[in-house]
């Protein structure tokens, strides 16, 4: 079956790349989950159009990873929370929150799935990681205030 990807996949490929891929993999896993669609005459367009948004947020090569690293790295991240008297959340803190945060604090547009949060529950400073490109992680400090 040939598909359309419209997620990353790992092992598979990255969003805009038309991979051949088993029948009962392609209609029972990656459509429903909308990681993929069926490839169509059509659909070559979309893969166009996917390709250009993927072209405008990916990191150019490995120097300018490093500086989008040195960036992340030197931000000063506050993220307002609701917490109990004790100091616990209401919740925890998610990747989308923290790439909201780092927006606001003047960082470079992240993708969410691009963000790995531990579970953060507790008033504080923590880390997060961020992967700018498959070679370069950044490890990015932040704090966690009651609001």
């Amino acid at each position: 079956m040939k598909i359309i990807l419209t997620q990353s996949v790992d092992g598979l490929g990255v969003p805009g790349d038309v991979v051949t891929v088993k029948d009962g993999y392609g209609r029972n896993y990656l459509v429903p989950r909308g990681m993929a669609m069926p490839w169509t005459a059509g659909g070559e367009k979309q893969v166009a159009q996917i390709k250009r948004a993927r072209d405008a947020r990916e990191i150019r090569d490995l120097a300018h990873a490093k500086e989008v690293k040195e960036q992340l790295e030197g931000l000063a991240v506050v993220i307002p929370a609701r917490a109990g008297e004790s100091g616990k959340l209401f919740g925890s803190i998610t990747n989308a929150d923290f790439v909201a945060a780092v927006r606001k604090a003047g960082g470079p547009l992240l993708d969410k799935r691009s963000v790995e949060v531990s579970h953060v529950k507790e008033i504080g400073s923590h880390k997060a990681r961020v992967r700018v490109s498959p070679e370069v992680t950044a490890s990015v400090a932040f704090t966690v205030t009651a609001s």
